[in-house]
């Protein structure tokens, strides 16, 4: 099955959706999941005026984008439940804040939050365990002088089982002025926009953060949709009803959350195996070049517990995080086997294909490998086709062990070194030498084989020429590196020189992931000689750095003001040179 070759399209949605009628049968319809919205006030502030009519218009505004864009895709009249009264209305929580209007600023969302989850709680509501929308009254709106400015948190994270989504809300916000060409407003962020503009933004932005709430991730969607509108999880938060101004093409789901989308608990009404540990294991990946080496191809075969009914492809280019990230789809056959055409490529980058396994419960496991493409358009999968050859390897070792994982190094000589490197680095008797010892005819040195005076990382424990995780390899945008020093931020790394050193050299990175972002600095003697920009995934910083008459050697890294989530920084091939 080929993914994203026109009629495969609606084949491949055919299948998925086969699959999942076929697992919803054998146990009966569970009770749904709903979302919970909550509106929030600072304490010397009331709620923005009639607030619960206007929400209840967005909510089911949004409500119904989602299920007619899952209709659209073929995966039936599906979208997210509200908890509803008695009388029809949807069910608005409020929530009085604890602090003043200057009390609180845009990071504030977990504050907000708790003092949510105390209300809830008393209403047998766990925060922790459901999905949430909360609005908050952190905005200023001046109907005279049609001036807006605002200080709310307005992001939000989550998955299958749970999730929150911080929004705002303000008074003129309201379904009815998406068509409203005029008045001009002054918004804080946009400037000079119509009024129609204005709720395009945000409510299309109540959409969006919404759809991470549910676990989805920024996307552009694939080279067919974006013809056609923007995606909501790309940049669609700011074209949701351009349409009906005429003013672009707005907003569209893209497939691949479609399909995403179509198993999550919400939109499913399923609780199935909703606290079941999801399992996909990837056999047999191959990856080829195509379209003279402008495209290529990965091959597999996958098996899920829960039965995997989708597969989603994100080719995602440095940079952007994962806004621009084009998305492609398929669905394994009956046996398991599946192939993804990568064919929208963006030249003159390094880039990650991450794949999604969806289960039918709605959990998902992903899978990440790099390549690259020059400025000609020729892609690079050479590091991508040497990963693929060592997943035995590594699961062997993740599963067994180090001495298991000595049979099963991959007979391909590149791929070898890599494996023999992580075993040297896992040996739990590692032969390590004092920098400020070793010979004089000793020219060059790499320091993942120093012993430091003192080690410390901001997760785990230090490892040298490998990563402590089960996906084990020295890799940063694109590239594999046999010697390394793990330094997850923050952390320290101390060696004793004695001045017998003139130089250091090398690389420093993070692993092709999503987010993370590391600076990393080196100390002589106390003294900082070195300072890279912000590093994030995608790119490295190469370093000289003159050691001569150095006595102590300190190699630092930070977390770059927002947290040391994913933060695996990696000194890469680093060298002492006389």
């Amino acid at each position: 099955l080929t993914a994203e070759s026109g009629v495969n399209v609606h084949k491949d949605v055919t299948n998925a959706r086969e699959i999942l009628q076929a697992w919803e049968s054998e146990g009966e319809q569970s009770e749904e999941r709903v979302l919970h919205v909550i509106v929030w006030r600072c304490r010397d502030r009331d709620f923005p005026s009639d607030y619960r009519q206007r929400l209840q218009q967005i909510m089911l505004h949004i409500q119904n984008f989602y299920q007619k864009e899952m209709i659209r895709h073929g995966l039936g009249r599906r979208s997210f439940n509200f908890d509803i009264q008695p009388s029809g209305e949807i069910v608005i929580h409020e929530v009085v804040g604890h602090g003043n209007w200057d009390d609180y600023e845009k990071s504030d969302g977990n504050r907000i939050k708790e003092e949510c989850a105390i209300v809830l709680r008393e209403k047998g509501i766990r925060v922790d365990q459901e999905t949430i929308m909360i609005f908050t009254n952190l905005a200023e709106w001046d109907s005279k002088k049609k001036i807006f400015s605002h200080k709310s948190p307005y992001y939000a994270g989550g998955d299958w089982r749970k999730g929150v989504a911080w929004q705002l809300d303000s008074e003129e916000l309201d379904i009815k002025n998406l068509p409203r060409k005029k008045p001009l407003i002054t918004d804080g962020e946009y400037g000079s926009i119509s009024l129609g503009k204005h709720n395009s933004i945000f409510i299309g932005g109540m959409a969006h953060e919404l759809g991470h709430a549910l676990g989805l991730p920024h996307c552009r969607g694939s080279a067919d949709e974006t013809q056609s509108g923007t995606a909501l999880m790309g940049s669609g938060n700011r074209t949701y009803g351009d349409e009906i101004r005429n003013e672009g093409k707005g907003t569209f789901l893209s497939r691949a959350h479609a399909l995403r989308l179509a198993s999550h608990p919400q939109f499913s009404n399923f609780l199935k195996d909703f606290g079941r540990k999801e399992r996909a294991i990837f056999r047999d990946l191959k990856v080829i070049q195509a379209d003279g080496q402008k495209a290529f191809r990965v091959t597999g075969c996958v098996e899920g517990s829960p039965p995997v009914y989708a597969l989603v492809g994100y080719l995602d280019p440095d940079g952007r995080q994962d806004y621009d990230a084009r998305a492609i789809t398929t669905t394994p056959d009956q046996h398991g086997l599946f192939t993804f055409a990568c064919d929208d490529l963006v030249v003159g980058k390094p880039a990650s294909l991450r794949v999604v396994a969806c289960h039918a419960n709605g959990s998902t496991t992903n899978i990440q490998f790099p390549y690259a493409v020059g400025d000609n358009g020729t892609v690079d999968i050479r590091t991508m086709r040497c990963l693929f050859a060592l997943r035995e390897f590594s699961n062997v070792l993740a599963e067994k062990g180090v001495e298991a994982a000595r049979l099963a190094i991959p007979h391909d000589e590149e791929a070898s070194r890599y494996a023999n490197a992580v075993l040297g680095g896992r040996e739990k008797r590692r032969e390590m030498v004092k920098a400020d010892r070793v010979p004089a005819s000793v020219d060059s040195l790499l320091l993942s084989r120093v012993e430091p005076t003192r080690a410390v990382v901001g997760w785990g424990g230090p490892t040298y020429d490998n990563l402590p995780r089960k996906d084990p390899f020295l890799e940063s945008a694109g590239k594999l590196f046999e010697s390394g020093i793990y330094a997850h931020a923050p952390s320290e790394h101390q060696y004793s020189l004695n001045g017998a050193w003139r130089q250091l050299s090398g690389e420093c990175g993070l692993p092709s992931q999503a987010g993370g972002t590391v600076v990393f600095v080196i100390y002589a003697d106390g003294k900082e000689i070195f300072r890279s920009p912000v590093v994030r995934p995608g790119k490295t910083e190469s370093y000289a750095i003159n050691l001569t008459g150095v006595r102590e050697l300190v190699l630092a890294t930070e977390e770059a003001g927002d947290g040391k989530a994913n933060d695996w920084g990696l000194w890469l091939t680093p060298v002492l040179t006389r």
